[in-house]
């Protein structure tokens, strides 16, 4: 059996609980991801399987109503959040 790490009691239970595995990210991870101008949802997709349409769900699910919108004005028909469209 694996040394179980202690914290201090007053630890946030989150810190505490280990991380999931590599392969599967973080919710925070995505939407840190989505926020990035650099990252298309291309490779949104290749890094965590989540499809453009699968991470606006998350994003409107996961942010106030308002960050959600900002983000969405930010993201919309932005050439850099599509491969295809920054290509050309």
């Amino acid at each position: 059996m694996k040394n179980q790490r202690r914290f201090p009691s007053d630890w946030p239970k989150s810190i505490q609980e280990p991380r999931p595995a590599a392969e599967k990210p973080t919710t925070s991870e995505v939407i840190e991801l989505a926020w990035c101008d650099d990252t298309t949802f291309d490779s949104i997709k290749n890094q965590t399987g989540l499809a453009e349409k699968d991470v606006i769900k998350l994003m409107r699910s996961n942010l106030k109503p308002s960050s959600f919108r900002l983000w969405r004005k930010r993201v919309s028909g932005r050439a850099a959040k599509h491969e295809a469209r920054s290509s050309n």
